[in-house]
Protein backbone atom coordinates (compact mmCIF):
# COMPACT_ATOMS: atom_id res chain seq x y z
CA UNK A 1 0.00 0.00 0.00
CA UNK A 2 2.56 2.53 -1.18
CA UNK A 3 0.33 5.31 -2.54
CA UNK A 4 -0.58 8.56 -0.84
CA UNK A 5 -3.79 8.49 1.18
CA UNK A 6 -6.41 11.21 0.65
CA UNK A 7 -9.27 11.23 3.16
CA UNK A 8 -12.58 12.18 1.47
CA UNK A 9 -15.63 13.03 3.59
CA UNK A 10 -18.78 11.72 1.86
CA UNK A 11 -22.45 11.10 2.54
CA UNK A 12 -25.01 13.01 4.53
CA UNK A 13 -24.11 15.35 7.37
CA UNK A 14 -25.95 17.21 10.12
CA UNK A 15 -27.64 19.47 7.55
CA UNK A 16 -29.61 16.57 6.03
CA UNK A 17 -32.74 15.00 7.51
CA UNK A 18 -31.37 11.46 7.16
CA UNK A 19 -28.12 9.62 7.76
CA UNK A 20 -26.46 6.40 6.66
CA UNK A 21 -27.21 3.67 9.22
CA UNK A 22 -24.72 1.50 11.09
CA UNK A 23 -25.83 -1.58 13.01
CA UNK A 24 -24.68 -3.38 16.16
CA UNK A 25 -22.28 -5.64 14.23
CA UNK A 26 -20.82 -2.61 12.34
CA UNK A 27 -22.41 -3.57 9.05
CA UNK A 28 -23.78 -0.43 7.42
CA UNK A 29 -25.55 1.03 4.41
CA UNK A 30 -24.15 4.05 2.59
CA UNK A 31 -26.79 6.60 1.63
CA UNK A 32 -25.53 9.42 -0.62
CA UNK A 33 -26.53 13.07 -0.53
CA UNK A 34 -29.36 14.36 -2.77
CA UNK A 35 -28.68 15.87 -6.17
CA UNK A 36 -29.07 19.64 -6.35
CA UNK A 37 -31.83 19.11 -8.95
CA UNK A 38 -34.10 16.37 -10.25
CA UNK A 39 -32.54 14.46 -13.15
CA UNK A 40 -34.66 12.68 -15.77
CA UNK A 41 -35.25 8.98 -15.26
CA UNK A 42 -32.91 8.03 -18.09
CA UNK A 43 -29.96 9.47 -16.18
CA UNK A 44 -31.18 10.09 -12.64
CA UNK A 45 -31.13 7.53 -9.85
CA UNK A 46 -33.89 7.90 -7.28
CA UNK A 47 -33.44 6.99 -3.63
CA UNK A 48 -36.06 4.25 -3.97
CA UNK A 49 -33.76 2.59 -6.51
CA UNK A 50 -30.85 2.27 -4.08
CA UNK A 51 -30.38 -1.30 -2.90
CA UNK A 52 -28.80 -2.85 0.16
CA UNK A 53 -25.16 -3.87 -0.11
CA UNK A 54 -25.93 -7.09 1.75
CA UNK A 55 -29.25 -7.97 0.10
CA UNK A 56 -29.67 -6.50 -3.41
CA UNK A 57 -33.36 -7.47 -3.34
CA UNK A 58 -33.95 -4.99 -0.52
CA UNK A 59 -33.96 -1.23 -1.08
CA UNK A 60 -32.94 1.41 1.45
CA UNK A 61 -36.30 3.16 1.79
CA UNK A 62 -36.70 2.17 5.46
CA UNK A 63 -33.77 4.44 6.36
CA UNK A 64 -35.17 7.49 4.60
CA UNK A 65 -38.13 9.85 5.01
CA UNK A 66 -41.01 8.86 2.72
CA UNK A 67 -40.69 12.16 0.87
CA UNK A 68 -37.19 11.18 -0.35
CA UNK A 69 -38.34 8.14 -2.34
CA UNK A 70 -38.52 9.86 -5.74
CA UNK A 71 -35.76 12.41 -5.13
CA UNK A 72 -32.65 12.03 -7.30
CA UNK A 73 -29.67 10.76 -5.31
CA UNK A 74 -26.13 11.95 -5.99
CA UNK A 75 -24.73 8.41 -5.81
CA UNK A 76 -21.08 9.28 -5.34
CA UNK A 77 -18.89 7.46 -4.53
CA UNK A 78 -20.42 4.37 -6.03
CA UNK A 79 -19.04 0.97 -5.18
CA UNK A 80 -20.37 -1.07 -8.11
CA UNK A 81 -17.75 0.13 -10.60
CA UNK A 82 -15.71 2.12 -8.06
CA UNK A 83 -15.81 5.72 -9.23
CA UNK A 84 -15.84 9.07 -7.49
CA UNK A 85 -16.23 12.56 -8.91
CA UNK A 86 -15.92 16.11 -7.63
CA UNK A 87 -15.59 19.67 -8.87
CA UNK A 88 -11.90 19.86 -8.05
CA UNK A 89 -11.37 23.15 -9.89
CA UNK A 90 -14.11 25.21 -8.21
CA UNK A 91 -14.91 23.47 -4.93
CA UNK A 92 -12.32 24.61 -2.36
CA UNK A 93 -12.85 21.47 -0.29
CA UNK A 94 -11.98 19.25 -3.27
CA UNK A 95 -9.06 21.14 -4.80
CA UNK A 96 -6.53 18.96 -3.00
CA UNK A 97 -7.56 16.04 -5.18
CA UNK A 98 -5.97 17.72 -8.19
CA UNK A 99 -2.70 16.29 -6.82
CA UNK A 100 -3.98 12.70 -6.90
CA UNK A 101 -2.11 10.38 -9.27
CA UNK A 102 -2.50 6.77 -10.30
CA UNK A 103 -1.68 4.48 -7.40
CA UNK A 104 -2.96 6.85 -4.71
CA UNK A 105 -5.90 6.04 -2.44
CA UNK A 106 -9.14 7.92 -1.86
CA UNK A 107 -10.18 6.76 1.61
CA UNK A 108 -13.84 7.56 2.27
CA UNK A 109 -14.98 8.70 5.69
CA UNK A 110 -18.66 9.12 6.51
CA UNK A 111 -20.84 10.15 9.43
CA UNK A 112 -23.06 7.19 10.34
CA UNK A 113 -26.06 6.94 12.66
CA UNK A 114 -26.36 4.01 15.04
CA UNK A 115 -29.51 1.88 14.70
CA UNK A 116 -30.77 -0.48 17.39
CA UNK A 117 -33.67 -2.92 17.12
CA UNK A 118 -34.70 -1.52 13.76
CA UNK A 119 -34.80 2.11 14.88
CA UNK A 120 -32.40 5.06 14.69
CA UNK A 121 -30.74 6.29 17.88
CA UNK A 122 -29.26 9.68 18.67
CA UNK A 123 -25.71 8.29 18.52
CA UNK A 124 -23.46 9.16 15.57
CA UNK A 125 -19.87 8.42 14.67
CA UNK A 126 -17.33 8.77 11.89
CA UNK A 127 -16.24 5.62 10.08
CA UNK A 128 -14.15 4.67 7.09
CA UNK A 129 -16.44 2.92 4.61
CA UNK A 130 -14.15 2.00 1.72
CA UNK A 131 -11.52 3.28 -0.67
CA UNK A 132 -10.60 3.71 -4.31
CA UNK A 133 -7.14 2.64 -5.39
CA UNK A 134 -6.86 5.15 -8.22
CA UNK A 135 -6.23 3.66 -11.63
CA UNK A 136 -7.69 6.25 -14.02
CA UNK A 137 -8.54 9.96 -13.81
CA UNK A 138 -10.69 12.10 -16.09
CA UNK A 139 -9.63 15.70 -15.52
CA UNK A 140 -11.62 18.87 -16.16
CA UNK A 141 -14.45 17.13 -18.01
CA UNK A 142 -16.14 19.77 -20.20
CA UNK A 143 -17.92 17.48 -22.65
CA UNK A 144 -19.03 13.89 -23.12
CA UNK A 145 -16.01 11.58 -22.75
CA UNK A 146 -14.96 9.09 -25.42
CA UNK A 147 -16.85 5.84 -25.88
CA UNK A 148 -14.11 3.93 -24.07
CA UNK A 149 -14.17 6.38 -21.17
CA UNK A 150 -17.96 6.30 -21.05
CA UNK A 151 -17.81 2.53 -20.81
CA UNK A 152 -15.71 2.90 -17.69
CA UNK A 153 -17.38 5.90 -16.03
CA UNK A 154 -21.00 6.00 -17.23
CA UNK A 155 -22.36 4.98 -13.81
CA UNK A 156 -20.76 7.93 -12.02
CA UNK A 157 -23.11 10.63 -10.74
CA UNK A 158 -21.25 13.49 -12.44
CA UNK A 159 -21.35 11.72 -15.80
CA UNK A 160 -25.08 11.14 -15.30
CA UNK A 161 -25.49 14.86 -14.63
CA UNK A 162 -23.64 15.79 -17.80
CA UNK A 163 -25.68 13.40 -19.90
CA UNK A 164 -28.88 15.00 -18.60
CA UNK A 165 -27.82 18.62 -19.25
CA UNK A 166 -24.88 19.84 -21.36
CA UNK A 167 -24.31 22.75 -18.99
CA UNK A 168 -23.35 20.21 -16.31
CA UNK A 169 -20.20 19.20 -18.14
CA UNK A 170 -18.69 21.71 -15.73
CA UNK A 171 -15.02 20.68 -15.63
CA UNK A 172 -15.50 18.11 -12.90
CA UNK A 173 -12.96 15.38 -12.27
CA UNK A 174 -13.74 11.65 -12.03
CA UNK A 175 -11.55 8.99 -10.47
CA UNK A 176 -11.77 5.30 -11.35
CA UNK A 177 -10.58 2.61 -8.97
CA UNK A 178 -8.59 -0.51 -9.74
CA UNK A 179 -9.51 -4.04 -8.70
CA UNK A 180 -7.77 -3.29 -5.38
CA UNK A 181 -10.58 -0.88 -4.49
CA UNK A 182 -12.85 -1.96 -1.66
CA UNK A 183 -16.22 -1.20 -0.08
CA UNK A 184 -15.78 -2.44 3.46
CA UNK A 185 -18.05 -5.20 4.73
CA UNK A 186 -17.99 -3.52 8.14
CA UNK A 187 -17.48 0.16 8.91
CA UNK A 188 -14.08 1.00 10.39
CA UNK A 189 -14.31 3.25 13.48
CA UNK A 190 -12.45 6.55 13.40
CA UNK A 191 -11.44 7.21 17.00
CA UNK A 192 -9.49 9.93 18.78
CA UNK A 193 -6.68 7.48 19.53
CA UNK A 194 -6.44 6.44 15.88
CA UNK A 195 -6.40 10.05 14.68
CA UNK A 196 -3.62 10.93 17.11
CA UNK A 197 -1.60 7.99 15.85
CA UNK A 198 -1.97 8.38 12.08
CA UNK A 199 -3.05 11.96 11.21
CA UNK A 200 -1.46 15.39 11.45
CA UNK A 201 -2.59 18.83 10.33
CA UNK A 202 -1.58 20.38 7.01
CA UNK A 203 1.23 22.05 8.96
CA UNK A 204 2.47 18.74 10.32
CA UNK A 205 1.28 19.18 13.91
CA UNK A 206 -1.00 16.82 15.87
CA UNK A 207 -4.73 17.39 15.75
CA UNK A 208 -5.99 19.68 18.49
CA UNK A 209 -8.92 18.45 20.59
CA UNK A 210 -10.35 21.63 22.06
CA UNK A 211 -12.53 21.79 25.14
CA UNK A 212 -16.13 22.48 24.25
CA UNK A 213 -15.95 20.51 21.01
CA UNK A 214 -16.98 16.89 20.74
CA UNK A 215 -14.77 14.28 19.12
CA UNK A 216 -17.35 14.08 16.33
CA UNK A 217 -17.08 17.82 15.69
CA UNK A 218 -13.28 17.73 15.72
CA UNK A 219 -13.02 14.81 13.31
CA UNK A 220 -15.60 16.41 11.03
CA UNK A 221 -13.71 19.69 11.03
CA UNK A 222 -10.33 18.15 10.17
CA UNK A 223 -11.75 15.95 7.40
CA UNK A 224 -14.13 18.45 5.82
CA UNK A 225 -11.53 19.47 3.22
CA UNK A 226 -9.86 16.73 1.21
CA UNK A 227 -6.08 16.71 1.21
CA UNK A 228 -3.24 14.24 1.29
CA UNK A 229 -3.47 12.89 4.83
CA UNK A 230 -0.54 10.48 4.66
CA UNK A 231 2.42 10.35 2.26
CA UNK A 232 4.35 7.13 2.87
CA UNK A 233 7.44 8.43 1.09
CA UNK A 234 8.81 9.75 4.40
CA UNK A 235 9.82 7.49 7.29
CA UNK A 236 7.10 8.91 9.56
CA UNK A 237 4.57 8.74 6.74
CA UNK A 238 5.42 5.09 6.20
CA UNK A 239 4.86 4.35 9.90
CA UNK A 240 1.54 6.20 9.96
CA UNK A 241 0.41 4.56 6.72
CA UNK A 242 1.20 1.08 8.05
CA UNK A 243 -0.67 1.81 11.29
CA UNK A 244 -3.74 3.00 9.37
CA UNK A 245 -3.85 0.00 7.04
CA UNK A 246 -3.38 -2.35 10.00
CA UNK A 247 -6.36 -0.69 11.70
CA UNK A 248 -8.46 -1.03 8.56
CA UNK A 249 -7.50 -4.69 8.16
CA UNK A 250 -8.49 -5.32 11.77
CA UNK A 251 -11.95 -3.76 11.58
CA UNK A 252 -13.15 -3.81 7.95
CA UNK A 253 -14.07 -7.50 7.74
Amino acid sequence: MAGKIYVVNVGSNASHNFCSPIFVDRTFEFIPIPEDRQLPGTHGLEYQQLNSFYDPQENLSKYLPDAMATVTAHSDPEFDTFTYGDNCEINPRAMGMREVVRGDFLLFISRLQHWREGRPTKKFGFYFIGYLHVEQILKSVSGQPSDIEMGRFQVNAHIRRGMSDKSLWDKFWVFGGSSWSNRFYKAVPVTKDLCNKVFVTAGGTPWEWKDGRTELQTIGSYTRTCRCAIDPISSQGKIRSAALWDWIDKYSG
